[in-house]
């Protein structure tokens, strides 16, 4: 579960991310879980709200059941109140893009700053090549990988041999997304001498979607 701060403002989502209450978060998987500490045991309500529209409530909490104003998605949500504080937590299981929105808090008469949720889904690399230019007595091979979601990504190379390749002559790009993207790309470099042209280097990537490998050779 990804944690998503109403009241309390702390997230730990699987990346270690922190983030204020006015930031957005985005989400790319299966679940997400809102937390807020209420000031006594009493009503529990949460609203989400689209942009251009009034806030809507999603349910009440009184005692232990959630009670629904639209019973359509009740096996979604599940709502808990820990043992011994007075805890509530929201869970929405199985996310899909229309419940991005800004959530919403509300105990007795206290309406909370809302977070907002941007649902997305996960997308495997829509490209992955590897490029390749020679200049004097070196020739620099560049890995491309491009059109994924979310933008956490693992990028090595290997030798014929299986072993990872490390040192000064590697580069690592760091993830960038494009005006108007909502998907991100990647880039890493290798350079080696002119004389190991013939030997063969592998870049890999490891991603939520997945992993892949790709060799220099056939380009």
């Amino acid at each position: 579960h990804i944690w998503i701060p109403v009241c309390i403002y702390t997230l730990v989502p699987t990346y270690a991310l922190q983030s204020s209450p006015t930031d957005p978060i985005q989400v790319s998987g299966s679940s997400a879980s809102m937390a807020c500490q209420v000031s006594a045991k009493t009503i529990v309500h949460w609203y989400k709200q689209h942009p251009g529209e009034p806030p809507k409530r999603i349910l009440y909490v009184s005692g232990q059941s959630p009670v629904f104003d639209d019973s359509s998605d009740t096996w979604r949500f599940q709502v808990r109140q820990h043992p011994t504080e007075s805890l509530y937590a929201l869970t929405i299981d199985y996310l899909t893009p229309r419940d991005s929105g800004t959530y919403y808090y509300v105990d007795v008469k206290i309406f909370g700053s809302g977070t907002k949720l941007i649902v997305s889904k996960q997308s495997r690399p829509a490209n992955f090549e590897i490029l390749q230019k020679e200049h004097k007595n070196q020739i620099m091979y560049v890995c491309l990988i491009e059109k994924f979601y979310p933008d956490v990504i693992r990028v090595t190379w290997t030798d014929k041999g299986n072993k990872i390749v490390e040192g000064d002559n590697i580069v690592k790009g760091d993830a960038w997304k494009p005006t108007k993207e909502d998907k991100y790309s990647i880039s890493s470099w290798l350079t080696v001498p002119a004389e190991k042209k013939d030997e063969n280097y592998y870049c890999n990537y490891e991603h939520e979607t997945g992993k892949e490998s790709v060799t220099k050779q056939g380009i």
